[in-house]
Order: structure tokens, then sequence, then C-alpha cells
């Protein structure tokens, strides 16, 4: 079983160096707040498993505050910044924040990329938003793209159908998508996926029970 205050360490104190050296030079400093954002979201999810909710909660906002901040000088497309803004406010459990991230990436234009990175930034701030119509939309859209992991299309698609019965198999193929990955960002083995969807999910009335030592226990 990992270690998670000492995960939660590492990662501080890797979001603390790059606070300490962050560059003037617009594309160096977007990158490195981009890693600032990776290393908060990462100390998060290793409170959230210590059982510390209170620590967790900092750590996302940190994150979701990087990941902002990065996405000015971000190269056109960086559309893993609003997503990991809305994500990292979901798993917070700051949906007032979390709206207001997903109107964001929406005036950014996340619902006209072509990319399906770009499509799911669109389709996560719609359910954040509660507009389950465009949402589903997206979702269907992202099915046809062979780069996006299908799991999380199809749950996604449950999720705004707010079909209980689909978004149980979806969800457990998601978490089993994370149970047999080799890498993990941060290197942090949490399925954090898994846990914005049950977010989602919890708030159509419709997560379902899970078990698995990539989520907190219960």
């Amino acid at each position: 079983m990992p270690d998670w205050r000492e995960i939660a360490t590492r990662e501080e104190s890797r979001y603390l160096d790059g606070e300490a050296r962050l560059p003037d030079d617009p594309d160096m400093r977007q990158r490195q707040l981009t890693r600032m954002g990776n290393a908060a979201n990462g100390a998060g999810l290793a409170q959230l498993m210590a059982g510390d909710e209170a620590g967790a909660t900092r750590w996302f906002a940190r994150a979701a505050d990087r990941y902002r901040e990065s996405y000015e000088h971000a190269p056109a497309g960086s559309w893993g910044r609003p997503i990991g803004a809305v994500k990292t406010r979901v798993l917070a459990g700051d949906w007032a924040g979390a709206e207001r991230d997903a109107q964001w990436a929406l005036d950014e234009g996340a619902s006209d990329a072509e990319s399906p990175i770009g499509s799911y930034a669109a389709c996560l701030a719609q359910l954040v938003l509660g507009r389950s119509r465009d949402a589903r939309i997206l979702a269907d859209t992202l099915r046809t793209h062979e780069g996006f992991p299908p799991a999380v299309a199809d749950a996604l698609a449950f999720v705004a159908a707010e079909d209980v019965v689909g978004y149980t198999g979806a969800i457990e193929a998601v978490l089993e998508s994370f149970e047999t990955r080799a890498e993990y960002l941060e290197d942090v083995p949490v399925a954090d996926t898994v846990l914005v969807l049950q977010a989602l999910a919890q708030r159509r009335g419709m997560d379902v029970e899970l078990e698995s030592p990539l989520l907190p226990p219960t």
C-alpha cells in the first residue's frame, strides 16, 4: 500500500520548488505553472487517499488556480488546462468554482474545438453546468474518436442521459482501465477520472458503489 503521507509531502515539495523558481519568460512560465498544477493535484489526491479532506481541498484549489493561470500563454488548443481546472474544482467539492471554470472553458471556445481533448473539456463543462442535452451531444462525438478512451466517453454520455444501468458498466470499465495501467500522472496511483465522474453522477443521484485501491476508502 502506498505511503500517502510521503507521496503528499513529495508533491508539496515539487510544488514549492516550482513556485520558488517561476521564470519571467511567458512560455517557460506557463510550462512551470502547469507542472505546479500537476504537483498540487498530486498532493490533493494523496491527501484525499490519506483521509485528509481539508488538506486535499486546499491543494486542489491551488491546482485549479495554477492550471487556469498557465492558460494565458499556453499554445492554442491547450485544453488540458481547463480540464485540469474543472476537475480539481470538482474534486475539491467547490461546485461554484467548477461552474466558473466550466463557463470559462466554454467562453474560450471548447465546444468548437476540433480535437477530442477540446470536446472533452466542453463536455465536462456542460455537465458541471447541468446542461445535459449539450453534454450528451459532445459525449456522442467523443465516442467516434479513436484516440479517446471509449469507456470515459460512454460514462460521460450515460451521466448526461441519466442512464444508471449504462453508467454502472461504463464507470466500472473506466476504473478497470486505471487498475491495469502502468503509469499515473505524477506517479500518484489514484483513479481521479473515476472520482470526477462519480461526483457528477452523484449530483444526479446515480453514483454507484465502487471499491479499489485506487479510490479513497469509504
